[in-house]
């Protein structure tokens, strides 16, 4: 993993790197068609809202605020996925709140010998996020590409044989419905998960 962090970016980074493209009317990746700057431009609005209007949950900034283990969170994305729009800015917040938790960034489509190794029903599925104790680099969990609820609707679309543009659009349906409730809840339990297996990682070093 050691390569994969050197190459990554902080977040002030990533955005940087999309808000550059975008002025040049391209988005992360190979496709650089018309609708995937389109969706580019339109998850970028997306993230700054979440950035600028979403609270954490008390009981979640209170559970970040007392990791006392140093963790990296690395991140596979593209800044034209919608799923990774709707999660990073949530999990930047929770980030943000212990110096201890740090999240870098790569692109997903320049790193697929990595994303192979966490696919997602054998999709590459963004956002992935790779929890890592930052002394070992030893993995610790894994979360994405979306909340386990979101997952379960949109399996249930495709197995129904909804087309991939209407299932985007009801996938965002859902998170507006779901106010960023689902994830703040899944990384409560998640942040228990992964100190405690940093602590046993530890232990057994």
């Amino acid at each position: 993993m050691k390569n994969y962090i050197e190459e990554s970016m902080v977040y002030a980074e990533y955005i940087a790197l999309i808000d550059e493209l975008l002025a040049e009317g391209k988005t992360t990746g190979e496709n650089q068609s018309e609708a995937m700057f389109n969706y580019g431009k339109l998850n970028r609005q997306r993230m700054k809202r979440l950035g600028n209007t979403v609270e954490l949950d008390e009981s979640l900034a209170e559970k970040a605020r007392k990791v006392g283990r140093k963790m990296i969170w690395l991140i596979l994305t593209e800044g034209w996925c919608g799923d990774a729009a709707q999660n990073i800015p949530i999990i930047e917040k929770i980030a943000h709140e212990n110096s201890n938790i740090e999240t870098r960034y790569v692109l997903r489509d320049e790193n697929l010998e990595l994303i192979d190794k966490y696919l997602t029903n054998n999709a590459r599925s963004i956002p992935k996020l790779i929890a890592l104790d930052a002394e070992t680099l030893a993995e610790i969990g894994t979360w994405g590409p979306r909340p386990q609820a979101a997952m379960d609707y949109f399996l249930e679309m495709r197995e129904g044989g909804t087309e991939k543009p209407q299932m985007m659009e009801n996938l965002q349906r859902w998170y507006l419905q779901d106010k960023e409730k689902s994830v703040q809840a899944e990384f409560e339990t998640l942040i228990d998960e992964w100190t405690k297996t940093a602590k046993i990682s530890a232990v057994g070093n």
